[in-house]
């Protein structure tokens, strides 16, 4: 009827309780084209890691790694560019990782959205020069990007009544 074919093999299956209990009574009892499903403490969604308690934990600690390890690789070609082609090369490859997403973990624990702006502070320190550690950064703070982002949205709902976001 539909023509669709389903890959088992690639579907994941996470019970969302609080509870510790509920995944052992639901484990092995699920599943999809003849194949036993296995409970996941959690699963990737459009690249953004959701574990069973609805926490970005795993996702925020994977993402910190991740741009850690490209502000290294940075750190390491900062004697061939520029303060300026370090920031732009952070704008252009690193912060956009960062910020994938952000909309649906940004309420995350304080302790977790440090560990991203530890990130940035390292990248910035990169860029920075003796003039530009006494005036601001020349980047806005990952904080306030996330703000932005999210009143932008609101902005979208509420004034501009963009389709894709009106309530069904």
């Amino acid at each position: 009827m539909w023509q669709v074919n389903f890959a088992p093999e690639k579907t994941q299956a996470m019970v969302i309780s609080w509870s510790p209990g509920t995944s052992h009574a639901v484990s092995g009892q699920l599943r999809f084209g003849g194949k036993s499903l296995p409970l996941q403490e959690y699963i990737k969604i459009l690249g953004v890691s959701v574990d069973r308690g609805l926490r970005f934990d795993h996702h925020i600690a994977v993402v910190a790694r991740q741009t850690s390890l490209r502000v290294s690789a940075l750190g390491r070609m900062t004697n061939t560019l520029d303060p300026r082609g370090i920031l732009t090369l952070y704008r252009t490859q690193i912060r956009p990782c960062m910020e994938y997403g952000a909309l649906s973990w940004m309420s995350s624990a304080t302790t977790h959205m440090q560990r991203l702006e530890a990130v940035q502070r390292r990248a910035l320190h990169l860029a920075a020069t003796d003039e530009d550690q006494q005036h601001h950064a020349p980047v806005t703070s990952f904080g306030h990007r996330r703000d932005v982002s999210a009143l932008v949205v609101c902005h979208k709902t509420q004034v501009q009544r963009v389709p894709y976001l009106d309530p069904p």
